[in-house]
């Protein structure tokens, strides 16, 4: 089975950085990526892809971003467990 997913698009705020207990970087953020096409309106439509990074991938990504920035990430998806 395949879980891969590349997205590029726009952060929505700047990047929340925290650490675990045991010192691991974690950062999440919120995605704006724009739908290929055109709503009746005639404007197009985003998607808010809620994202979570870890390490030193993460510790990168909240020094280097900020709002508005658009980015590409690549990953799989993954549920929470409620």
């Amino acid at each position: 089975m395949i879980n891969n997913v590349v997205l590029i698009g726009r952060l929505t705020r700047d990047v929340e950085l925290r650490y675990t207990p045991s010192n691991v970087a974690v950062a999440t953020f919120n995605l704006a990526v724009n739908r290929n096409f055109k709503n009746q309106d005639g404007e197009r439509e985003a998607d808010f892809i809620n994202c979570v990074m870890w390490q030193k991938s993460a510790e990168n990504l909240a020094n280097w971003t900020r709002k508005g920035m658009l980015i590409g990430v690549t990953g799989r998806i993954q549920r929470r467990a409620l």
